[in-house]
């Protein structure tokens, strides 16, 4: 089988967040896998052990990226892809252009990715790919067997669970729980600083055009620190009468 992996640096889930004017500060940052991607990673290296073939590691971003992919390499992936773009302002459309420009000329039978990130969360950037791709996508699996041409899958939808069949290839964005991801062994981590990393460029791609971002943020703020609920008493009528004028006056959500 030929597996593919989507897979982002991002901040570790430790770090304390500073804010320096209205951008998050990256200095002195220590940076990780995005840990949804970590169960794609893990879920790859099993179905290749399984099933045979090879796994690879993509992602697009800064230079950096590459100590997320030696990680990767070191966990048990055969290869992995680096789509420079340091000085460029990406969003998930131009990151699904990007792979997309880059799978087009792979073959494939499964694509993994996490389900989100855990910087923005938005969940975006693997439907978009397989729309892009022109492919099925199955979003927050949480088990996934393969036989034969087709992948069997069971998804996680709000505290209750769906099984889906889908005929390969198809893009699916793994939830907690589908595995345990390994840590990289002394072997591995050895082993990986031998692995390829074929690194590109946006130029390469020849479609500077095509990645350029559709959304622009125009601020980045904490949310606010909850204040102490409410309790009303007296009369129902009464209850419901304030909790209106709260609601207006206050919340301002009606």
């Amino acid at each position: 089988m030929n597996i593919l992996v989507l897979m982002k640096q991002t901040f570790d889930t430790e770090e304390k967040i500073v804010l320096q004017n209205g951008t998050i500060s990256e200095e002195g940052v220590n940076f990780i896998i995005n840990p949804y991607d970590e169960y794609a990673i893990e879920e790859a290296i099993k179905l290749r052990d399984e099933h045979g073939g090879e796994v690879t590691v993509i992602t697009s971003g800064p230079e950096r990226e590459e100590n997320a992919l030696r990680t990767a390499l070191a966990m048990g992936a055969d290869k992995a892809v680096i789509v420079e773009s340091e000085d460029l302002d990406l969003d998930e459309y131009s990151t699904a252009k990007i792979l997309a420009a880059v799978l087009k000329e792979k073959e494939f039978d499964i694509i993994l990715g996490g389900n989100v990130a855990v910087d923005y969360g938005s969940g975006q950037v693997g439907p978009r790919l397989a729309e892009e791709l022109e492919i099925p996508q199955v979003t927050m699996i949480t088990k996934l067997d393969i036989d034969g041409n087709k992948a069997i899958i069971e998804r996680d939808v709000e505290g209750d669970k769906e099984i889906v069949e889908v005929s390969l290839p198809v893009l699916v964005t793994a939830q907690q729980g589908l595995n345990e991801p390994r840590y990289p062994s002394l072997p591995g981590i050895m082993k990986a600083k031998k692995k390829p990393i074929e690194r590109l460029e946006i130029d390469d791609l020849n479609i500077e055009d095509d990645a350029e971002a559709k959304t622009t943020v125009t601020e980045t703020f904490f949310s606010k620190k909850k204040e102490a609920g409410r309790i009303l008493n007296g009369d129902i009528k009464d209850q419901v009468s304030e909790l209106a004028a709260l609601l207006r006056s206050e919340a301002k959500v009606i």
